[in-house]
């Protein structure tokens, strides 16, 4: 794999193994953020009351492309848990409605399902995946056997942030589709590191964050709505993107109401085309494809070392940058994040998950094969200290 380390900011003397969380962003990205706001402090009337929407449709074309959906059906937003807000009190979800959720789901996106239940009476119904992971046809039995004559809407995540799993999301999609259910997916993790097809998918409303493995500007995210479901949606905030006198130039609603709601930095949402063609430019796929064979060997080394079973079971497979081991029980997996980075200068986190504790990798192009044997190095070291 190319030298790609030398296009990043990252600290060199940390071992960065945490992508997944904030994502990092490559220089010449970087810089064609920080044009963006040097011209916004040039003229700021001129860039955001006369330049800014013509600026922000460009970019949504550019990602709109990528994404393999409508630039229209897209409005960026500055994260995926601003998305699941969005949506969650958009709908109009009553006492006794369910929400069906997974226990693999991020937990501020939870919070704002739960928000909503303490507020309505809406009930947060949750289908349990066990780990190691069952196969598809499995997981999606499991799903169904949770669904009810009062659910109203599927939320799941396509890659799981506290356990790195992908769920089988075209599947559901199609068999929702057919019940008449709504789906809205959590793709905070997809974009960048698998290919997707959104208008094809299936899904009703789907978020996905730039800033991770995209490798956009922190702050830069977008919210997918198919176009029958985007009369759905109201604003979070109200501003001159509301109502029919509004002052800006655009027929849709969708992109008016919840795309302009005061006055903000768009020099995220604007740097995405930068952080496309730098992938293109960088050959990323065949990055990915690296990246994927490193943490594959990095997780079957940890598996050796602990002799943990892998979580993924019959789907071996179920990752591409992001993976997940658990650690055994009884190590003191609690201080094990903090003794990684004062010992080792190694940034990564252990997450805690129902009842278990699990070392979680991100590979980005930026990483080596040398920064994995290190960690493997330092989890030996620990197991020996902790066990002796």
């Amino acid at each position: 794999m190319p030298d790609l380390k030398k296009y990043f900011l990252l600290d060199p003397h940390v071992i960065f193994l945490n992508h997944g969380s904030f994502g990092a962003t490559p220089a010449p990205v970087f810089e064609e953020y920080q044009r963006w706001q040097r011209a916004l402090e040039n003229q700021p009337v001129k860039f955001l009351g006369r330049e800014l929407y013509d600026r922000l449709r460009s970019a949504r074309e550019a990602l709109g492309k990528y994404l393999h959906a409508p630039a229209d059906d897209l409005v960026f937003l500055p994260n995926a848990t601003f998305a699941v807000n969005l949506v969650s009190r958009s709908l109009d979800l009553q006492a006794s409605d369910e929400v069906l959720i997974s226990n693999h789901e991020y937990g501020a996106c939870e919070k704002a399902w739960q928000f909503q239940a303490e507020k309505t009476g809406l009930v947060v119904k949750k289908a349990v995946i066990p780990l190691p992971l069952p196969s598809a046809e499995k997981i999606l039995e499991i799903i169904w056997r949770e669904v009810s004559k009062n659910t109203r809407i599927i939320f799941l995540s396509q890659i799981s942030s506290p356990t790195a799993i992908q769920l089988p999301i075209r599947e559901i999609c199609q068999k929702a589709q057919e019940e008449g259910l709504l789906v809205f997916i959590d793709g905070a993790h997809a974009p960048g590191q698998i290919d997707l097809d959104l208008a094809g998918l299936g899904a009703d409303f789907y978020t996905g964050n730039c800033h991770k493995w995209l490798m956009a500007p922190k702050g830069s995210a977008f919210l997918y709505t198919k176009p029958n479901r985007q009369s759905l949606l109201k604003p979070l905030v109200i501003s001159w993107g509301w109502g029919e006198d509004s002052p800006i130039q655009t027929n849709s609603r969708y992109l008016r109401e919840l795309e302009f709601w005061g006055t903000k930095d768009p020099a995220a949402y604007l740097s995405v085309p930068a952080a496309l063609k730098f992938m293109e430019d960088h050959a990323w796929d065949q990055v990915r494809i690296q990246c994927r064979k490193m943490l594959s060997g990095a997780l079957k080394e940890i598996g050796s070392l602990t002799g943990m079973p892998s979580i993924y079971g019959e789907n071996g497979d179920n990752f591409i940058q992001l993976g997940a081991a658990e650690l055994p029980p009884g190590l003191p997996a609690g201080k094990f994040q903090n003794w990684l980075y004062d010992e080792y200068a190694i940034e990564i986190p252990i997450i805690p998950w129902e009842g278990r504790w699990l070392i979680r990798l991100s590979v980005q192009g930026y990483n080596s094969q040398g920064e994995l044997d290190q960690l493997i190095a330092a989890l030996a070291k620990y197991l020996e200290i902790s066990t002796s």
